[in-house]
């Protein structure tokens, strides 16, 4: 088995990553963006596309996953960095570590909408995701989505869902890791079944217990985590999972114009957080597999093998507000346009609508 990571770049494969940094437009020379609506590279100003082929996922593409073991002891230098010029930002106020093409960093932190940006010097470049997602749901899209979700809010303060699109909605790369393992489970339990006796002429409930065990396999595929600390967990898992079996493998092309996040929870990390999951996930099988009607003092003892890891990019649309001196998230999945997201809460609206229903039920208990 060949190094965790390991890629070894040829003088041609050098060249080739220099040149393709990036891609100016054919027309008028300005750099071109990925976009999602085309699924292509197009230049900002006159709209033109780029003939620049990205790598794209085939009927032969192969997404190589990495064994972790061999990995957590160590990952080449070969196998960092962003194969282009990049610049990192870290916000003073979320912590957020954010990764702009050369030259194009913003203002404000795309995650809680602070202006405190201070450049980062890390000392290694990040880990080099092997594979992303490629955006797919473009901006208009992902507003329509925003503001359908606005309109739905209950007890909103007035003027949130105005106040609130009027915000920047921006696409970011979140780093995630995936993992895969075999996973073998045995259990033991007390089942307990139901059984009903007759006394003092009512029928009581009583449970019979009896001794359980058994045993499970399971694999899991791409249990990811995500490696960002500027979005909400919460909101994440409202918008997960991610569609990792269209993974196309990486091309700095893909992020082109885009915000990318650095990870900021490691391998080692991760891979802890992955198991913890895992376990959990076991655990509820496990819990589903007792006989009976009720079961108590569940024994879980698992074992994993071929383990395997992967590093990956994956959008989101994001829009970060303050509102009340209170910054909220809302986030759409870039891929499949799943939503997710937090908001104020109107108390004024709610003591109304109580005090409103305290009325009503008065009326209907005197008139009736």
């Amino acid at each position: 088995m060949s190094d965790p990571l390991q890629q070894p770049a040829s003088p041609a494969d050098s060249a080739e990553t220099t040149a393709r940094d990036k891609y100016h437009c054919p027309s008028c020379g300005a750099e071109a963006n990925w976009n999602p609506a085309k699924q292509a590279l197009v230049c900002p100003f006159c709209g033109t596309e780029s003939p620049a082929t990205l790598e794209t996922r085939g009927a032969e593409t192969v997404i190589v996953e990495h064994d972790l073991v061999a990995a957590l002891r160590g990952i080449p230098d070969s196998a960092r960095g962003w194969q282009a010029e990049k610049t990192s930002v870290r916000c003073q106020s979320c912590q957020a570590i954010s990764v702009f093409d050369a030259g194009h960093v913003g203002q404000r932190c795309d995650f809680c909408g602070s202006s405190e940006l201070v450049p980062y010097e890390q000392v290694k470049d990040a880990f080099r995701p092997e594979s992303l997602l490629p955006l797919k749901v473009a901006e208009p899209q992902a507003r329509e989505s925003m503001r359908t979700w606005y309109g739905r809010l209950w007890f909103a303060p007035g003027g949130f869902g105005t106040k609130a699109l009027t915000d920047t909605v921006k696409a970011v790369y979140l780093p995630y890791w995936t993992f895969d393992a075999n996973a073998d489970a045995s259990w033991t339990a007390e089942a307990g079944h139901y059984y009903y006796v007759t006394e003092n002429n009512r029928q009581e409930q009583r449970v019979r217990w009896t001794p359980a065990s058994g045993s499970l396999s399971h694999f899991f595929d791409d249990e990811l985590v995500c490696a960002s600390r500027g979005v909400d967990a919460g909101l994440l898992r409202g918008i997960e999972p991610f569609p990792t079996e269209t993974l196309a493998p990486y091309d700095p092309g893909y992020l082109a114009g885009w915000v990318v996040e650095r990870y900021q929870i490691d391998l080692p990390a991760a891979a802890q957080r992955s198991r913890q999951q895992m376990e959990e996930e076991l655990r509820e099988m496990c819990a589903q597999a007792v006989p009976g009607d009720t079961q108590r003092n569940l024994v879980v003892r698992a074992s994993y093998r071929d383990q395997t890891f992967k590093h990956i990019l994956a959008p989101v649309w994001l829009v970060a507000y303050t509102y009340s001196g209170k910054t909220y998230q809302v986030l759409v999945n870039g891929v499949t346009g799943t939503i997710s997201g937090r908001r104020p809460w109107s108390w004024i609206k709610i003591t109304l609508a109580a005090l409103a229903g305290l009325f009503f039920l008065y009326l209907f208990n005197h008139l009736r």
